[in-house]
């Protein structure tokens, strides 16, 4: 897949308590009708997460997490020929099972650090591997945001993972910026702002702003209210560099990437 034009990641929670009500599939037939929807809307990449990371969010057991997610791959790879699948998950079980399904590529909140199997696993399976910055659990990171320059510290621990990962091998990272994880608003905002200087390590830069909180509390609105605080998000992050818009709403996505490549 080329990343020289921005694609989009269309996101379906299997999770009964996502923090966006419209994006959860609790059965089957929510599943087929979410992700036909995002494809028919241009989604390049379907991401499939089995446990809620939003802050708060109760701990999920392993099997859990990953009878929602096998079932799911079985289910998308069965009804659309060629489709892309991403596994967000933090453990390493999970993912080698979901590439062995038939996922493409695995989406990690920790980048590794809350499981010290995935590197070795990655390394094993070579398929293309998210690593987003946070700090601590859903249960702990919003007591995390103490940060002397919150940019300066989520480069130089990109920094840090790019060294790990050609330690094993692993070549085809993407790197998120972690928009909402242990970090304020105003945090949120001055990474958002300056996001083009990750463009320095060369590698694709995704990014999960859809609907989260430091769009709601700018605009004073509930998530379910959030898609036009969303585009104009998108629309900022776009024109810093951003490589993959992971979004609830795929249409109004793939507007934001038209519009903007117009302009340039």
């Amino acid at each position: 897949m080329s990343l020289d034009k921005p694609v989009v990641m269309g996101i379906i929670n299997l999770t009964p308590d996502s923090f966006y009500e419209n994006s959860r599939a609790q059965n089957k037939k929510q599943l087929l009708a979410h992700c036909e929807k995002m494809l028919h809307d241009g989604a390049a990449i379907i991401d499939l997460g089995g446990y809620s990371s939003r802050p708060g969010a109760p701990f999920v057991k392993e099997e859990e997490e990953a009878l929602r997610v096998l079932e799911a791959i079985d289910i998308l790879l069965e009804h659309f020929k060629g489709i892309v699948l991403s596994v967000d998950t933090f453990r390493s079980n999970i993912a080698r099972q979901a590439i062995d399904r038939g996922a493409a590529m695995i989406n990690d909140i920790s980048a590794g650090d809350d499981d010290p199997k995935m590197l070795s696993t990655l390394a094993a399976l070579q398929v293309p591997y998210i690593m987003m910055h946070k700090r601590g659990s859903p249960q702990t990171m919003q007591q995390l945001t103490q940060y002397e320059n919150v940019t300066k510290a989520v480069f130089d621990y990109f920094v840090a993972k790019t060294g790990e990962a050609k330690q094993w091998h692993i070549h085809d990272i993407i790197f998120d910026p972690g928009f909402g994880f242990a970090k304020t608003t105003e945090q949120n905002y001055q990474l958002l702002g300056e996001l083009e200087v990750f463009k320095i390590l060369e590698k694709p830069i995704l990014v999960g702003l859809s609907r989260k909180k430091m769009i709601q509390h700018v605009i004073e609105e509930e998530a379910s209210n959030a898609l036009n605080g969303t585009s104009v998000a998108h629309t900022l992050a776009l024109l810093k560099g951003a490589n993959i818009l992971r979004v609830h709403d795929v249409k109004e996505a793939i507007e934001c990437i038209k519009i903007v490549a117009m302009m340039n």
